[in-house]
Parts: structure tokens; C-alpha cells; sequence
């Protein structure tokens, strides 16, 4: 899998601040600004300026929204060759086809739990609408089209997988963790589908990551990380435990209102099914975290657009133990949230600041960006 991707295309043509080389992995700075923001309105505590701090970063968030859809826009009507060589003759390019999707859903839920209060709920609601059915719609095309194109057209080893080939597959996650909090907003007739939906989408995304997540550690047990410009994509693999947490919480919240009769069921497989899953979230947290910290220091690991794998994966752990803490009243899940939410704003204002001075510099929006 290519790895040159990740700062410029091989299709690419090297020209300072040219579009045709922006790529679907640029919305990974969405993603980890609004997640930044919806996890802060999450934790189960608050100090002074918190809200106030979500709802500037959510606002951040929706105005980067607008510039890169603006700019993908431009891109894919001026540069439809690298568009489609990206998506057809580039794997390691493709996967971030998974991003786009995510940044839409994270956005749109942002704008309802975050911003309502500044934009008032009527348009919050219809924002959120828009955005989560846009983003689930393109969540679900991804994540049977990238698979479709792996097993019949891309070219790829399989002993040579690595963390970014579960981007495609946990996009419907975010779906469904994100989908009921719309449900209140719902006609009556309407709600259960989304409901089932959103537990539809769980389990295509779960059964979808439990049949890569082997194969990406094979290949990483087998062949390495084939760059250390990789090494963040670790941090990936919290995505799917991460956010298939919030989901079932989230869910096991709407369930009072629109299956009663499966309450019970829904709120013990949210706290069963929730505590595995962000165990093996916190044990493999030390893994990835010890294989940057020795990239950083022994392989001077150097920038690039995969540093934002450090912030949204993080923050689905957030909001999947601040639901545990929820649902079970244990202090712990209250600490553990706010204490990945340290780590998580660590991650963003560092992959942040570096990302704004490598557009400066005209490192990351050339032609290859």
C-alpha cells in the first residue's frame, strides 16, 4: 500500500497551493476538531469556560466543513483525473474515501448537541438532518464500494495491511452513534426506523471491522508499518471500539422512548458490551502510544496528515467512557474520560498548530497535499 499519498499524489503535479492533489484524508482535520468539541459537552464534568470552549471549536469545525467541501468541490470538477486515479488506481488513497462521511456525521451532531443554543434548535435540527443523512448514505456506499474496488480492482497485499483500511468499514458506526440524537426530533412514525436503523448500521460496521481488524494485524505483526509517516494510523484501530461504545450507549438512551420492551436488553448490552470493548480500547492505547513515542524519538517521525489519527479515535474513547459513566454511576469511567480528553486535546493542538504551519510553509497544499 502506498504511503506517498499521505503528503502528495503519485497522479499529482508539483505546483505551490494547487487543489489537484487535496484529498479525502483532509477531512481528517474535520473530524478531530469537531470531535474535540463534541466530547467536551460529553464528560460528566464541567469547569469554567467548557461551553463555551465546545462551542468555538464546533464553530471552527463547521467553517473548515465549508472551506473543504468548497475546495473538494473545485477539486473534483477541474481535476477529475486525479480524483478518479485517487479512488481507482490508488489504494493507499482510496481508504480516506472513509473520512468524508465521518466529518459530515461528526459535524451535524455538533451542530445539534453544541450549537443549538447559537443557531436555535429549529435549524440545528435541520442542519443535523441534512448532515447525518448525507453522511450515512455516503458512510454506507464507502463502506461496500472500497471493498468492492479492494477485492476486484486494487492491487494489494494482504501480509502488507495496515490501520487505514478500517477507515472505509467505520464510517456506519458513526451513524449509528450519532443517528439518535436526532430521534426526539422525529414524527412518531419515523423513529423506530431510524432506531433499528442505527442498530443495523452497528452491527454492519462491527462485523465489517471484526473481519479487517485480523487482517490489518496480521500485516502489521507480518510486514510492519511499511512507513514511519504510518505510524499515528495505530491509533485507528480505537475508532471502531471507541465509537461502537457510544453507540450502544446512545442508544441504550433512546430505547425508553422508542422500543420500551428492549430498555433492559439494550442498556445491558451497552454496559457489558461497553466495558470490554473500552478495555481493549485502553490496552491497545499503550501499544499505539509506545510505537509513536518510539517513531518520535528514535525514527524522528515527521509530520504529516496522519497525525489527526491521534485526535478522532481518542475521542470516540471519550464519549464511549463518558456513557459507561452514564449508565453504571462508576467514578472511574468519569475519570477515564476526562483523562483521554486531556490526552485528546494534547493531540489536536498539536496536530493543529502543525498543520496550519505546514500550509504556511506550502508543505501540505501542493499539488500532492
Amino acid at each position: 500500500m502506498a504511503t506517498v499519498t499521505l503528503l502528495r499524489s503519485p497522479s499529482a503535479v508539483r505546483s505551490p497551493f494547487s487543489l489537484r492533489g487535496l484529498g479525502p484524508n483532509w477531512y481528517a482535520a474535520v473530524m478531530g476538531t469537531a470531535i474535540t468539541a463534541n466530547a467536551a459537552l460529553a464528560l460528566p464534568y464541567r469547569v469554567p469556560g467548557q461551553v463555551g470552549f465546545a462551542r468555538a471549536v464546533w464553530a471552527l469545525s463547521l467553517a473548515l466543513l465549508l472551506a473543504l467541501l468548497a475546495g473538494r468541490l473545485v477539486h473534483l470538477t477541474r481535476h477529475r483525473d486525479t480524483a478518479r486515479a485517487h479512488l481507482l488506481d490508488e489504494p493507499g488513497t482510496a481508504v480516506f474515501y472513509g473520512c468524508p462521511p465521518m466529518a459530515l456525521l461528526a459535524v451535524g451532531y455538533g451542530t445539534l448537541a453544541v450549537g443549538a443554543p447559537l443557531l436555535g434548535t429549529g435549524p440545528a435540527v435541520a442542519l443535523d438532518l441534512v448532515l447525518w443523512t448525507a453522511g450515512t448514505l455516503y458512510a454506507v456506499l464507502v463502506a461496500a464500494g472500497i471493498p468492492y474496488l479492494m477485492v476486484t480492482r486494487h492491487r494489494l497485499d494482504a501480509l502488507r495491511a495496515n490501520p487505514t483500511w478500517l477507515l472505509p468499514v467505520v464510517a456506519p458506526m458513526v451513524s449509528a452513534a450519532l443517528g439518535p440524537a436526532l430521534l426526539p426530533h422525529l414524527p412518531a412514525g419515523l423513529r423506530s426506523a431510524l432506531f433499528y436503523g442505527c442498530y443495523a448500521l452497528f452491527g454492519a460496521s462491527l462485523l465489517a471491522t471484526l473481519v479487517v481488524l485480523p487482517v490489518v494485524f496480521a500485516g502489521l505483526v507480518h510486514s510492519k508499518l511499511p512507513s514511519v509517516l504510518l505510524t499515528p494510523s495505530l491509533f485507528l484501530v480505537l475508532g471502531p471500539l471507541g465509537q461502537s461504545t457510544t453507540a450502544v450507549n446512545q442508544l441504550a438512551d433512546a430505547a425508553p422512548g422508542t422500543a420500551p420492551a428492549l430498555a433492559p436488553a439494550a442498556l445491558g448490552l451497552a454496559v457489558l458490551y461497553g466495558t470490554a470493548a473500552i478495555g481493549f480500547a485502553v490496552l491497545w492505547l499503550l501499544v499505539a502510544g509506545a510505537a509513536n513515542l518510539r517513531a518520535l524519538h528514535r525514527q524522528r517521525m515527521p509530520f504529516a496528515l496522519t497525525w489527526w489519527a491521534f485526535t478522532f479515535p481518542l475521542g470516540t474513547c471519550v464519549t464511549g467512557a463518558a456513557g459507561l459513566a452514564r449508565h453504571t454511576g462508576f467514578a472511574g469511567f468519569g475519570w477515564l474520560a476526562a483523562g483521554l480528553y486531556l490526552l485528546l486535546l494534547t493531540g489536536w493542538a498539536v496536530a493543529g498548530t502543525r498543520t496550519v504551519a505546514a500550509v504556511r510553509d506550502g508543505r501540505l497544499l501542493r499539488a500532492g497535499a
